[in-house]
């Protein structure tokens, strides 16, 4: 049996129709799984025998595999910032999407989940049950080989948690990594998926993120956030073209090189005034 034809329990996967019952389809499990019932709500309009539908795949409460065309927030394998839909004696149930929502045993809770909080999980199987189930302690899903990046890579990351030195991320579903708060010019917080740039792996393998690429990109794209900045810090800074580089970098996290081209940018498009005591909004 060929990797593609593998299912992929608790994930979205491309299965063929096989057979048409009175309450919806069956389609191809391949050898190890069998039939799939996609039953009748899920099948799309003018859907024919042989068609290749996108489902998700999972254990019904009898431990049979039901198909779904609807996607979950979130599948097995993947980081996710979930809100907790109703909590009982054995742990706390994640709203999920259109499935019955995701378990999360009191084992696998870090403080005990209220009703209405969001928290930062992963979905796995089950070992033992093969049920789809989360866990909020996120640090044994993370992949501990060296990271395979480069500084200036761009990476996708989902804000994980505030510590005292900045944010926690995972990076790209995958790794730990880490905001320092004196990188940080806007508001970010846990659940916050965005765009972030790899500015060096550590030689153990801890990956340090800044948000602005570097580069040509960077001035331009690094006028944005400044201009960002300025709107948000009473229309001022007291940095300018005669500011050391150490106060730039560790204000904005960029180059005085960077920085004076922004400046440039933002006066040419007349948005600027430049002062003595640094630059403000027009």
């Amino acid at each position: 049996m060929g990797n593609n034809n593998m299912l992929e329990l608790g994930r979205m996967n491309r299965l063929t129709v096989v057979k048409r019952v009175d309450f919806g389809l069956y389609l191809d499990g391949g050898e190890v799984h069998g039939e799939i019932l996609l039953p009748s709500r899920y099948v799309p309009e003018g859907t024919e025998i042989g068609d290749v539908l996108e489902v998700f795949v999972y254990l019904d409460q009898d431990e049979r595999l039901i198909a779904t065309t609807e996607r979950p927030l979130a599948q097995v394998g993947d980081f996710a910032f979930l809100e907790v839909a109703w909590v009982n004696n054995f742990g706390a149930f994640l709203a999920w999407g259109p499935m019955k929502d995701l378990f999360v045993p009191f084992r696998e809770q870090k403080m005990k989940m209220q009703k209405g909080g969001s928290y930062i999980v992963h979905v796995h199987l089950d070992e033992t049950s093969h049920r789809i189930m989360a866990s909020a302690k996120v640090e044994k899903f993370l992949r501990t080989d060296f990271p395979p990046y480069q500084t200036g890579d761009a990476v996708e990351v989902l804000i994980w948690q505030k510590t005292d030195l900045g944010f926690k991320a995972i990076v790209d579903n995958q790794y730990g990594g880490m905001i320092y708060d004196q990188q940080v010019f806007r508001s970010l917080r846990t659940g916050d998926r965005l765009t972030a740039y790899i500015q060096q792996v550590r030689e153990d393998g801890k990956i340090d993120l800044i948000l602005q690429p570097m580069g040509q990109q960077a001035a331009h794209e690094f006028s944005d956030v400044l201009l960002e900045y300025l709107q948000h810090n009473g229309g001022h800074t007291v940095l300018g073209d005669k500011s050391p580089a150490e106060d730039i970098y560790s204000t904005f996290g960029v180059s005085k090189k960077v920085f004076k081209k922004a400046v440039g940018d933002l006066y040419k498009r007349r948005l600027i005034v430049i002062k003595e005591d640094g630059i403000s909004l027009i």
